[in-house]
């Protein structure tokens, strides 16, 4: 069950960064293929984030601790570029047209999914 609040989520935040970005579109005809659109790159980013960022978090620590963790945006903004390049790769209508949309893209999804968590229960309650 919590995989699925997850991915509705990322879908969220991500049609969130749509809305208030420039530069981050989906390109779905009808309101049914976005909504499908989202929760696929939703559920893609999620995947992205749960198998590359712990990698890249691991390698890259001195980074994390020389700019005193900065760097995890222009990260967040490369995770969410891979999302859009496997997203397109798999022919879904989900682009972003360079760095700066992605940058403030990733701070749009990060924001929105911070809020969300604060209202929506957490999956490992009982």
């Amino acid at each position: 069950m919590s995989i699925i609040i997850r991915i509705l989520v990322n879908a969220v935040a991500l049609w969130a960064a749509v809305y208030l970005i420039d530069g981050i579109n989906v390109g779905a005809a009808t309101t049914a293929e976005k909504v499908v659109v989202y929760l696929i790159v939703g559920a893609i980013f999620g995947l992205v984030n749960a198998v590359i960022k712990p990698i890249v978090k691991t390698v890259g620590c001195a980074f994390y601790v020389l700019t005193l963790g900065l760097i995890a945006l222009v990260v967040n903004a490369l995770l969410l570029m891979l999302t859009a390049w496997v997203a397109s790769a798999l022919d879904l209508p989900f682009a972003i047209d360079g760095f700066w949309p992605a940058f403030w893209g990733a701070i749009v999804v990060a924001v929105v999914s911070w809020l969300l968590g604060l209202v929506l229960p957490e999956g490992d309650e009982s």
